[in-house]
């Protein structure tokens, strides 16, 4: 893809380039089938690898000669332009290449499985930083990134001074803003998720109007930056940025803890159109189909996520959406008699049973039980019970984190189902297992309309012969803030313990 300058020049873009460019998008879009299962991930991951390696090398390769105006222009007019190898620069990029790579490789070997929500929303924050750099470094130095043209109507006179053109100022706006809001709000969400800042939704009077009007303003300021000239853009820009920094903060501030999954979702979009939109600006090819794959594969996830919320994915767009599942849920109900038993007697039924569906939550994220868990799991086949594990789309704080946590425990993946796959049997089934997970078993969904998780969608674990239920106390309610029928029903045995010791206790009375 050209830049201004090349497409005012009539200069031609390297086919190299462009071959490498699509190769490097071949292999994102193969990344992004790969990892739609966990049994191909491994491979989608390598993919993803081989198209960013291809990318940044083409990048470097093309961009260590430096190319830059030299003032001077042919007997046409058109300008001309001086190769400059600055060895010097080349060095600083590879510097921070290392740096980034060491930085990198060290999060990737020392992260907690149980952090992997915070670490995401933190690798988002640094993707909307960079969009926001890059995009006032071609604010500052625009003849460095070819986006300068003449300042006559149609942009072919030469011999007039020269100016950012109008469109590459929209794709500039564009990208500086939704990278800001991109950074700030995933400054917030990693706050929320690493216990920085309280889980809970913190509500500004007439927020949804303060966010309207802000993000009007956005829209306003880009069209007059764009319209300007170019002794009256600077105050246009600053003003947008600082704007699209604080409206990152409002939208995502009200959001409760049980809603993350859609917020890392969408920040994950989010990241992406801030990409392609850079991409547009620096006349990068990569950039543009990379930014486009990861922000629409994020947009369509959000809606998945809220579909399985039972939440408008227009709300979540908008912003502000899950404080009232925060605010309005209450205190827990009054205290009701409920049923609690031991390691030993959960060992005693589990064995007896047919059939066990395990449904595992965030609880056990934090308990890091995923290895004690797999291996009563095992034990149990051993003795010739069917075990399957039943995961709820939203279940943890980002999108597949049971999945993660499974697979790193090698559960093995066709044993994994899906809400939709697997809510039928439970009726079949002789013990529904529930380590760490509350709201996604609450049948309040199915049956309190005023409850404010009414019609999102449950598993069926009342359906059950025996359900064993592994919670800390009985004290806490799920992050909805509504208290569980699951807990008073006959069939219900409470097993109020920290998760890996309860698992492991029942390990010790299976062998």
């Amino acid at each position: 893809m050209a830049t201004p300058a090349h497409a005012a020049t009539g200069e031609a873009v390297n086919p190299w380039v462009a071959l490498a460019y699509l190769v490097s998008g071949v292999f994102f879009i193969l990344a992004l089938r790969g990892l739609s299962s966990p049994a191909t991930s491994r491979t989608g991951n390598r993919f993803g690898m081989i198209g960013m390696l291809i990318a940044v090398v083409t990048t470097l390769v093309t961009h260590f000669p430096t190319v830059t105006q030299n003032g001077t222009s042919t007997n046409d007019g058109t300008p001309t332009f001086l190769v400059l190898p600055d060895l010097f620069s080349a060095s600083e990029i590879l510097i921070a290449i290392a740096i980034g790579a060491v930085v990198g490789i060290t999060i990737a070997r020392r992260i907690a499985m149980t952090a992997m929500p915070e670490l995401v929303a933190a690798f988002h924050s640094l993707v909307g930083l960079a969009a926001v750099l890059v995009g006032w470094a071609a604010y500052l130095n625009p003849g460095a990134f070819g986006l300068l043209v003449p300042m006559d109507t149609i942009g072919t006179d030469y011999s007039l001074p020269m100016q950012i053109g109008a469109v590459s100022k929209i794709e500039m706006g564009l990208g500086i803003a939704i990278g800001a809001i991109t950074f700030s709000g995933s400054v917030i969400a990693f706050a929320k998720l690493s216990g920085r800042m309280s889980g809970s939704p913190i509500l500004l009077p007439a927020r949804h109007v303060i966010n309207l009007g802000v993000l009007a303003a956005i829209i306003v300021l880009t069209a007059l930056f764009a319209m300007a000239g170019p002794s009256e853009t600077m105050p246009l820009i600053v003003a947008m940025t600082v704007l699209a920094f604080v409206i990152g903060f409002l939208v995502i501030i009200p959001i409760g803890g049980a809603d993350m999954p859609v917020v890392v979702s969408m920040l994950n979009s989010y990241s992406g159109w801030a990409a392609a939109a850079m991409g547009f600006t620096l006349g990068n090819t990569a950039m543009i189909i990379t930014g486009a794959l990861v922000g629409s594969s994020g947009a369509i996830l959000s809606y998945i996520m809220c579909r399985a919320m039972n939440r408008s994915f227009i709300s979540v767009i908008a912003g502000g959406f899950g404080a009232d599942a925060g605010a309005g849920g209450g205190e827990a109900k009054e205290q009701r008699p409920y049923k609690q038993g031991s390691a030993a007697d959960a060992a005693f039924m589990l064995e007896q049973a047919e059939k066990v569906i395990i449904i595992p939550g965030y609880g056990m994220a934090v308990a890091q039980a995923q290895h004690a868990l797999r291996e009563m799991a095992d034990l149990l086949e051993e003795k010739g019970v069917e075990v399957k594990f039943a995961i709820h789309p939203v279940a943890g704080r980002m999108p597949g984190h049971m999945n993660v946590l499974l697979a790193e425990a090698s559960v093995d993946y066709d044993k994994v189902f899906e809400l939709e796959d697997i809510n039928s049997e439970f009726a079949q089934a002789d013990v529904a297992f529930i380590i760490g997970a509350n709201d996604v078993v609450n049948p309040a969904a199915k049956t309190d309309k005023s409850s404010p998780i009414y019609g999102m969608p449950v598993f069926d674990v009342d359906k059950a012969k025996q359900v064993f239920f592994i919670k800390r106390s009985m004290g806490g309610v799920g992050y909805a803030g509504v208290d569980n029928d699951v807990f008073y029903m006959d069939q219900t045995m409470m097993l109020l313990s920290d998760a890996k010791k309860m698992v492991e206790e029942i390990v010790k009375n299976l062998d």
